[in-house]
């Protein structure tokens, strides 16, 4: 850091120092200028403790209790010329311990810091003038697991850092400030700098947590997914095996929105598919060619009442253009994640593949066989079964 010597148009290097080299505690200094001044940490704060040692069966005391504009509470832990290597482990115990905090108890915790250091204010009256609100049964405090924590250290050893650095992924409010004394002759300057996250950074690694937060909660529900169809899965092959069709007697249960057994024909499948919205049996035609799946959907279609008849019901039938496959479905509205609806599902699911194994099988068959000789789409896919 350096002063401006306007006069002279040069500057002068301030000599950099270490709090305990000019006598100043933590407690009788550091913490009173950052009290009198906390805006020193880039926002407006309001102060509402000091040393708050407020506690159950405990007796740690944090060093700086503050408000911020959105209501939250902000723990303040300040060390001098070393962090430490607990600092984060004790200030995310204060945090623990403040989310606990009602709004009457925020009040009855910054009275008794006014009466000693502001006699005759009214703490409810200094928060509706600090957050801009009139009314104070307006106001939110504390809600949920807003609270932050801001560290202060001259020198903040790797551990922290590193620690810190990882708990912003799962969106803990942390904020790390680099507090530098420096002299100049009998002058003494202070610099705080926030160093974690870095302030033009800060939005970019909010949102890289943010980010990875919800990968993580992606990943729990993806298994937990996983671990659901499986089940269902299983119920529904067992309904299936005792039904009279042994079209899936070798399938396995999976983990994924769908399962499927062949037809006979390479690339022609009997699906089931269940999502949140519906459940549904289907032949699912995807021989990897549009056009050859195009060809053998037609050929179906154009056996349809012959087909329906079998099926004792109507089908819908999508060629679906935008896509590569076709197919031919029956389908119910259900929640595969709701188990109170497997059975109704299940029931729905199995006797319309049986239905529709016998009334599309012999014809699957019969059409490829038409297909196959008049297509003149690649010949090893036309033989292929």
């Amino acid at each position: 850091m350096y002063r401006i010597n306007k006069s002279a148009n040069s500057i002068q290097r301030l000599e950099q120092k270490t709090f305990s080299s000019l006598g100043f505690r933590e407690r009788d200094h550091l913490q009173e200028w950052i009290a009198k001044q906390p805006d020193v940490l880039g926002e407006d704060l309001l102060i509402i403790q000091k040393e708050f040692s407020g506690f159950d069966a405990t007796h740690e005391r944090l060093d700086l209790l503050a408000l911020d504009k959105q209501g939250a509470l902000v723990i303040i832990e300040n060390k001098l010329d070393d962090s430490g290597r607990d600092v984060t482990w004790q200030a995310l115990k204060y945090a623990s311990y403040c989310s606990g905090l009602s709004k009457s108890n925020i009040v009855k915790i910054f009275q008794k810091y006014l009466d000693m250091a502001e006699p005759g204010v009214n703490a409810e009256d200094r928060i509706c003038e600090f957050l801009e609100n009139q009314d104070f049964t307006e106001v939110t405090l504390n809600k949920g697991v807003t609270q932050r924590i801001m560290l202060i250290a001259a020198n903040f050893r790797k551990e922290v850092t590193s620690t810190v650095l990882w708990l912003m992924n799962f969106k803990l409010r942390l904020q790390c400030f680099r507090a530098t004394p420096y002299a100049m002759g009998e002058e003494l300057f202070l610099n705080v700098e926030q160093i974690i996250p870095t302030q033009d950074t800060e939005e970019y690694m909010i949102g890289m947590a943010e980010k990875a937060q919800d990968d993580i909660e992606d990943q729990v529900e993806q298994k937990h997914r996983h671990v659901v169809r499986r089940e269902f899965w299983g119920r529904l092959i067992d309904s299936m095996n005792a039904s009279p069709s042994n079209l899936y007697q070798s399938i396995s249960p999976g983990v994924y929105s769908w399962i499927g057994a062949g037809s006979g024909v390479g690339g022609i499948s009997f699906n089931f598919v269940a999502t949140k919205q519906y459940g549904r049996a289907e032949l699912y035609i995807d021989r990897g060619n549009k056009t050859e799946n195009e060809l053998v959907f037609e050929a179906l279609a154009a056996r349809k009442n012959e087909i329906q008849t079998a099926f004792g019901g109507e089908l819908e039938w999508e060629r679906l253009d935008e896509k590569r496959a076709c197919r031919i479905k029956a389908e119910t509205v259900g929640n595969v994640y709701d188990r109170e609806q497997w059975d109704e599902m299940i029931n729905f699911m199995v006797d319309a593949m049986c239905r529709l194994e016998a009334s599309l099988k012999g014809p699957v068959r019969e059409v490829w066989e038409q297909v196959k000789a008049r297509s003149p789409i690649n010949p090893e896919s036309m033989n292929s079964i």
